[in-house]
C-alpha cells in the first residue's frame, strides 16, 4: 500500500486541527463561552452542527488516500520495486465498498430498487431478437416467490430494532455519564435528555446523531442489494456519487473561505487605519473586483489553469492527483477573488474603531500603527469575520455547484453536486424523464447549504453586537410609590 497524500487531504484534517485549537481557546474564555453557549442554546443550530459534524466526518473519511499494491509479475527478478494500481482509493470507500459491500456499477440506467435496467435492450432469444428489459447485474437479486416491496420492509424494520436498541443503550450511557457528573440519579439525567424543556442543550444535536445512526445502520442492510437511488448513464451508483460529493462542497466551501481571510483582514483593516491615499488605492482595487461578473473572472482563471495542468503533467502522477489539484486552485481562484464584500465591511468597522479612546491613547503614546491594529483593532473586528465567514460558507458551496454546472468548476473526474445536476440537464429532457440523479443532488446540497445557514443565523445573533442588543429586552419604568397622606 502506498499512501497518497493529496492538497485538499491536508486542508481537510487541518480543518479539524483549526476546530480543535478553535475549541480548545474558546473554553479558556469566558466571553467567548458565552456567546457560544447563546449560540447552541437555539435548538436548530444545535441539530445543524451535528448534520455539518456528520457531514466533516464524511469528507475526513474521504481524505485518507492509498494506492493498493499490484500482486508480482511471475517472472520478475529478486529484488524489483513493487508495482501499485493507478487507481486512488479512500477510507470511505473500503468503507462503503468493502465494508457495506454496495452494489456495484450496472451497465446504464436503473430507477431506485429497481431489478431490471432502465432502458429496453435487444437479446437473442431461440434465435430471435427479442427488446426487454434486462436484470440488474449487482443488485434486486431476490427468490421468485419473495417480492420487492416485503424485501425491502423487512430490512427496514430489521434496522429499526438493531438501529434502535444500539441507539438506545447509547442514550442511557450518555445518561449514566451525565448523572455521575452532574450528581444526580440516573432517571432525573434521563428524564433531562428526553424532555424538551429539560434543559439539555444538545438534546437536537443527539436526536439528530440518532437519525442518521439509523439511516446507517439501514444502508448497511439495504445497499448490498439494491442501488437505493438508481444508477447514471454509466451504470454509477447514485447514492454513492453523492456520498463522494460531500467532500468536494467541503473542501471548496472551507478552502474558499479561508483564502479570502488575509487579502480581507490586510486591506480592509489598512484602508480604514490609514484612510488617505491607502483608502483611495485599496477602495479602487476591491470596486474593479466587484465590477467584472464573478463567472467571467473565475472561468478566465479556470481556464488559464487548465492551460497550466496540461503543460505540467508531471506534477501529477493519476488523474485523482490531478482533478484535486484543479479543485484546491479552483478554490484559491474564488478565494481571491471574493474578499471585496468582507473587506468593505471591515473598513467601515475599522473606521469606527479608529475614532475610539482607546486607539486614540495608543496613538498619542507612540505605539507603531502595526501594532495598534494588530492589538487594538483585529481582535475588535474578529466578530464580523466570524458571521462573515460562516454566511460564505453557504454560497461558495452553492456557486461551486454554479460553476460545475455551466463546465467551469471542478474536474468532470472528480465526484460534486454540480456535476450531477449538469448530468441531470439532458436526463430531464428524456422520455421518461431521469430524475433520480437530480433529487440526490438536491437532497445532500440542501441538507448542507441550509444546516450552514441555520447555524451562521445562531452565530450572527450571538456575536453581532446590535442583535445582542436587541435580544435585550428594556428595563421596564419604576412605578412611583405613592405619597403617602399628611
Amino acid at each position: 500500500m502506498l499512501p497518497v497524500i493529496l492538497p485538499t487531504d491536508i486542508v481537510a484534517w487541518g480543518l479539524l486541527v483549526l476546530l480543535a485549537l478553535a475549541v480548545r481557546h474558546v473554553r479558556r474564555t469566558p466571553e467567548l463561552a458565552r456567546r457560544w453557549r447563546l449560540v447552541f442554546a437555539r435548538p436548530a443550530a444545535t441539530a445543524s452542527a451535528a448534520v455539518l459534524a456528520v457531514f466533516l466526518f464524511t469528507a475526513l473519511l474521504d481524505s485518507v488516500h492509498w494506492r493498493a499494491e499490484l500482486p508480482p509479475v511471475p517472472d520478475a527478478p529478486a529484488g524489483a520495486p513493487a508495482a501499485y494500481s493507478a487507481e486512488v482509493t479512500s477510507l470511505l470507500d473500503a468503507v462503503l465498498l468493502d465494508g457495506l459491500k454496495a452494489a456495484g456499477d450496472e451497465r446504464s440506467y436503473s430507477r431506485p430498487f429497481a431489478r431490471t435496467e432502465f432502458d429496453r435492450t435487444t437479446v437473442v432469444k431461440d434465435g430471435v431478437a427479442v427488446r426487454d428489459y434486462q436484470p440488474l447485474q449487482h443488485a434486486g437479486k431476490l427468490p421468485p416467490w419473495r417480492l420487492r416491496a416485503v424485501e425491502i420492509a423487512r430490512l427496514t424494520l430489521l434496522a429499526c430494532i438493531l438501529g434502535g436498541v444500539t441507539a438506545f443503550l447509547t442514550w442511557i450511557f450518555i445518561a449514566l455519564a451525565r448523572a455521575r457528573r452532574r450528581n444526580v440519579t440516573f432517571l432525573e439525567s434521563l428524564k433531562e435528555m428526553s424532555n424538551r424543556d429539560g434543559g439539555y442543550p444538545f438534546r437536537p444535536a443527539l436526536i439528530v446523531l440518532t437519525l442518521f445512526w439509523l439511516a446507517g445502520v439501514w444502508l448497511a442492510l439495504v445497499w448490498p442489494n439494491w442501488h437505493v437511488m438508481g444508477t447514471d448513464a454509466v451504470g454509477n451508483d447514485v447514492l454513492y456519487e453523492a456520498v463522494k460529493s460531500i467532500r468536494t462542497a467541503v473542501v471548496i466551501g472551507t478552502l474558499a473561505t479561508l483564502a479570502t481571510l488575509p487579502f480581507a483582514l490586510t486591506l480592509g483593516i489598512a484602508a480604514g487605519y490609514f484612510r488617505g491615499w491607502v483608502d483611495d488605492v485599496i477602495q479602487y482595487v476591491y470596486t474593479t473586483i466587484s465590477s467584472i461578473p464573478s463567472v467571467l473572472l473565475i472561468a478566465a482563471s479556470v481556464l488559464m489553469v487548465q492551460v497550466f495542468l496540461d503543460k505540467n503533467p508531471e506534477w501529477y502522477q493519476t488523474s485523482l492527483e490531478r482533478a484535486d489539484l484543479r479543485l484546491m486552485l479552483l478554490a484559491l481562484i474564488i478565494g481571491m477573488t471574493g474578499w471585496a464584500t468582507l473587506a468593505r465591511l471591515l473598513r467601515a468597522e475599522t473606521m469606527k474603531l479608529s475614532t475610539l479612546d482607546f486607539v486614540t491613547a495608543a496613538k498619542a503614546l507612540g505605539v507603531k500603527p502595526f501594532t495598534i491594529m494588530r492589538r487594538h483593532v483585529l481582535p475588535n473586528v474578529l466578530h464580523v469575520v466570524l458571521i462573515v465567514t460562516v454566511l460564505d460558507f453557504s454560497g461558495i458551496v452553492l456557486y461551486e455547484a454554479v460553476l460545475s454546472y455551466v463546465g467551469v468548476g471542478v474536474d468532470p473526474a472528480m465526484h460534486s453536486f454540480g456535476t450531477m445536476i449538469n448530468a441531470a440537464r439532458s436526463e430531464l429532457s428524456r422520455s421518461p424523464m431521469v430524475w433520480w440523479n437530480l433529487a440526490a443532488s438536491f437532497v445532500f446540497l440542501v441538507a448542507i447549504v441550509l444546516s450552514a445557514n441555520l447555524f451562521a443565523s445562531a452565530v450572527r445573533d450571538a456575536f453581532d453586537p446590535r442583535a445582542a442588543r436587541r435580544a435585550v429586552p428594556a428595563p421596564a419604568p419604576a412605578k412611583e410609590k405613592p405619597k403617602e397622606g399628611l
